[in-house]
This record gives C-alpha cells, structure tokens and sequence, in this order.
C-alpha cells in the first residue's frame, strides 16, 4: 500500500496561520498540520529513503555498501566529493529566538574513540543487576503486569552513569501493557503536574512548564529533523533520545515521580491505533477521527481540553485545543514489517533513514491533528509514548551488533551541507532539566548504560 509523501510545514507556511489568543473549541483543518515527511514501507524496501543522500560523511565500507542498493551513479559523485567538516554556532537563547542553527563539533573520529567507549554488559537476569564487560545481551522479559513497587526506581544508576560513564544499575521502562494501573496513572499525572505548572522563563513564550518541553522541540526542529530524503540529518535519533530522557528527568525532579518509566510497543497496535491500550478515557484519551475535514479536540482521558499555545508550526501565542485526526491506512504503516525493513539495516544512516521516514512518520501522521505537525508536535503528551518507541527500536538495533553501534557512529550532522557527524558532535537540549541536561557529545548519549544515561527495556 503506498502512502503520499507528506510535508514537512514550513516556517513560511507556519507564520501565514492566523494566530487566536482565545480557546479554540473546534479542530483545524488537517492541511494546517501539514505531516511529518513519510515514505511508503514499500519504498523503504526499495531504499527510497536513501536517494540522494550525501554520503561523503560515511566510511567508505558504508559508501560501496549503499551504493549496490540505490543507483549505480552515486559512486562516481561521491567519489568526487570530499567531506567537509563544517561548525554552526550554538543556538544563544534558542527558547526565545524561533529557528536557530545548533553548534556541530568538527572534531573527526579517531581510533581511540572506540576503545574509549566501550560498551559495559546489561544483565538479563534481574531488573537491578549490574552491569559487566562482556558482550551486552536482550533484555529479559518481564511478567505481564508489575506493581509500582517492583517498578519504583532509584535515580542512583543514571548518577552513577553521568559521574563514571559506567552503568551499574540501569533503570528498566516497561512496556505499557506491563504497567501497572497505579504506575499508569501516575505516569498521566505527571504529564497534568507539568501542565499546571509555571514556565521557567527560559523557554519564551512558553505558557507552562510543559510548554516548556514543547518550545524546545519547536526551536530546535529544522536542526533536528531532516528536511527530506534528499536532505538529512542523522541526529534524529541521537537528539530525541536525550529529549525524552529530559522529560523523565524533569517528571522525577518536579513532579515527584518515582516509578520506572513506559515505554509503548506500537508495532502491536498498526493499523488499530484506535484500539490500543494508551488511547482510552483513563490516560491519553480515545483517538478521534476527524470531522469535515478537520481535526477533533480531544475531550475525554486525562488530558480532555487541554489548550494549547505552541503550533501549528512554528507560530506561537495561539490557542488552540489538543487535538486528532487518526487515520488507520497510515497507522497500518508502523507495524512489523515496518519494524523488519529498518531493523535489517546495517549501518546508522541507513538505519536511521529508514526508522524517520516509516514507523516514525507514520507514528506521527496516524494519530493525526497535532501529533502530525512536525513542529509542535509534544503538544500531544502521546508524542512522547511514540518516541519511546522509537528509542526502543534503536536500542534493539544497537543490541544486534553492540560492539559497533554503541561506539562509533557516521553520517550527516545537519541536513544542509552533510558536515560529518561524529563521537565529538554535539546534541543540546537547552538544558531543559537543568545541570542534569548539559550540553553532550554524541559519545555521550550513544549508549543507554554507558555514559551519561543509565536505563534500559525490559524486553
């Protein structure tokens, strides 16, 4: 089945929406969303997602590698290329100043950078052992439901990880059906702590603490997110794992939440988002389809009028409320065979391309409404289970060839000009959370035990 190729909004597009100060009760048009950019799973399959890339920031092993699966023309314009390491500065008051071009490292790779990195073992026997140099092996698989005590956990490993680069025990996010219905409602009420709370200051015009969250998406998303297929950036993945682990943080530190943290196994749901155990009226609340056209405020879960003033796009100060479109010939998109062409690929830009283009895209465009709008899209607090899950499907992709896909990495840093991405780049949340969000090296957030992170997934 194929699926248009959707846009990505534009800021010029964005700033022709005409802002509303006063609550907005009603949908907008679904074309005001615009999509996140999308490819077909059989496109995918056909490496698609692969035309045109600037493949001068990979090894030449990856170079001869894409080149057998794309078009027999690329090898002659690569081969002509030199890479050019290039710098942008760091975005000064990103919160505050709308499109901003992040700080890339220029330092190259050396071969010390592996030895320096090298992965430490997870254990597959209990939730809480530690760590050990070996060969890092699956997560163990936990019983279907775990109450809040056996997932209550100690900040203690993810210190320990950010003070020694060792992990010693990592904390587990269980999948949501493992979940306890006492750890899922704290999870929601989390998300409300952070809507009720003050914004910081420092992320203008943020309208609350969780607007905050969302403004950094906002500002940072022409640097984070490829611009098509032909332009990208592979710090995708790299930078929404820091994010989604600033939001935990964040929860942990101002909101008094003490449990492990979900994570969502969408690929189980494709094609029935509608269905799945997230969207009911106790948590996220249902997924609407949309009405003549337009989207569908939300107004049942815990999260039912809430009012937003981030979005579409990179437009602020407009209120409008949360809301869905979903569409299940695009959900159908994100399911296993979805999970198997990307899960295939062997190197990060491949792998990377793939995950943004399908699952991830499709994710966004099948719950519709403001989950399809690239830019503001954590407006959605579902946004975040998504993401999780594409963290998951990272990790998982990393655990098949740990020696190398937690200590190198190779591609392009920014989706202008293909400046190398390496160890040395760097990935910055705006320090969303404070001295725990300082600004990092890829080196830094490649490996979820080892590092500055310290969690893993219980399956």
């Amino acid at each position: 089945m194929k699926v248009a190729v959707a846009l990505f909004v534009s800021a010029a597009s964005a700033a022709s929406i005409p802002v509303k100060r006063l609550p907005l009760l009603e949908g907008l048009p679904l074309e005001q969303f615009g999509g996140v950019h999308s490819i077909s799973i059989e496109d995918a399959i056909n490496r698609l997602d692969l035309v045109g890339t600037n493949f001068t920031a990979l090894p030449i092993s990856s170079i001869f590698e894409a080149v057998t699966d794309v078009v027999s023309d690329v090898l002659d314009e690569t081969l002509g290329k030199l890479a050019h390491a290039g710098s942008h500065k760091k975005p000064q008051e990103q919160e505050t100043q709308g499109l901003q071009e992040e700080k890339v490292s220029t330092s190259t790779e050396s071969d010390s950078d592996s030895a320096e990195d090298t992965e430490k073992t997870e254990s597959t026997q209990s939730t809480t052992q530690s760590a050990t140099p070996s060969t890092e092996t699956a997560e163990t698989t936990q019983s279907p439901s775990v109450s809040s005590n056996q997932t209550s956990q100690s900040l203690q490993g993810t210190n320990s990880a950010a003070a020694t680069g060792e992990c010693s025990n990592p904390n587990i996010r269980f999948e949501w059906d493992n979940y306890s219905a006492s750890d899922k409602a704290a999870f929601v009420d989390a998300f409300q702590c952070l809507m009720k709370a003050p914004p910081s200051g420092k992320f203008a015009p943020s309208k609350s603490r969780f607007e905050d969250i969302v403004r950094l998406h906002q500002a940072y998303s022409p640097n984070i997110h490829s611009k098509s297929t032909t332009q990208q950036t592979h710090k995708f993945l790299l930078w929404h794992r820091y994010y989604v682990w600033a939001l935990e943080q964040i929860m942990r530190d101002e909101c008094g939440f003490d449990r492990a943290f979900p994570w969502w196994d969408e690929k189980k749901w494709a094609g029935r988002f509608a269905q799945a155990t997230i969207f009911t009226p106790e948590y996220f609340g249902t997924l609407p389809a949309p009405v003549n056209g337009a989207a569908t405020c939300v107004n049942d879960g815990k999260f039912a009028g809430l009012q937003l003033s981030l979005g579409p796009g990179m437009v602020t100060d407009n209120m409008h409320c949360l809301q869905r479109a979903v569409n299940e010939q695009v959900t159908a998109q994100t399911g296993q065979n979805a999970w198997d062409t990307c899960r295939s690929r062997t190197s990060y830009p491949d792998f990377h391309s793939c995950v943004e283009f399908t699952y991830h895209a499709q994710g966004h465009n099948g719950v519709g409404g403001v989950m399809a709008d690239a830019i503001a899209s954590p407006g959605d607090p579902s946004f975040f289970m998504h993401h999780l899950f594409v963290d998951y499907a990272f990790r998982k992709w990393q655990l098949d060839d740990v020696a190398t896909r937690t200590t190198s990495i190779s591609g392009c840093a920014d989706n202008t000009n293909c400046s190398p991405l390496t160890l040395d780049t760097m990935v910055y949340v705006g320090e969303i959370c404070g001295a725990k969000c300082p600004d990092l090296k890829v080196r830094d957030v490649l490996n979820t035990v080892n590092g500055h992170f310290c969690y893993r997934y219980d399956y």
